[in-house]
């Protein structure tokens, strides 16, 4: 086989063509749309209500930042740039760790779990009719499933969605 025809690209087939799209177009679209709502309610981002949820669901409502990080998909200097924008608002704080000084942690303060229980139920009922009300069982497993399998490609050290990490 010559060089050329080995480095030929390999095009979408029409039917890989429209799930790129499809998938492109929900990936463009849903962040924006979300982001919308919750600034308008709240003045928040999609990743800012993250945050606080990623926090809220932790044992004490607090998590290493490095590991805060991994859960939100989040690199270290966006999370400490959110973060310190939640605190002003009173809704998270950084202590050190108390087992590890060398650990900074985030913790959700009641202010901010106040604010988040207050979201919280308009916003599932957002991403309940954006995505979920228009899909049966199925779809709801196949969704799981091949949005795993396409991270694991982007990132396959990402443990961030194994168990109910979700």
């Amino acid at each position: 086989m010559s060089e050329s025809v080995a480095n030929a690209p390999r095009w979408l087939t029409p039917e890989e063509r429209r799930a790129w799209l499809a998938l492109y177009a929900v990936a463009t679209r849903l962040t924006p749309t979300l982001d919308a709502d919750l600034f308008k309610r709240a003045r928040i981002t999609l990743f800012d209500y993250h945050v606080l949820a990623m926090t809220s669901e932790a044992p004490g409502r607090a998590l290493p930042m490095s590991e805060l990080a991994a859960r939100s998909n989040a690199s270290l200097s966006r999370l400490s740039h959110v973060v310190k924008k939640l605190e002003g608002r009173g809704w998270m704080e950084r202590t050190p760790s108390a087992d590890d000084a060398r650990v900074t942690m985030a913790a959700l303060t009641d202010e901010g779990m106040a604010a988040l229980e207050g979201l919280a139920p308009d916003h599932v009922r957002t991403v309940r009719d954006l995505v979920f009300d228009g899909l049966d069982d199925r779809d709801v497993e196949d969704l799981e499933r091949v949005g795993r399998r396409i991270l694991s490609r982007i990132d396959p050290d990402l443990s961030v969605l194994d168990a109910d990490g979700a």
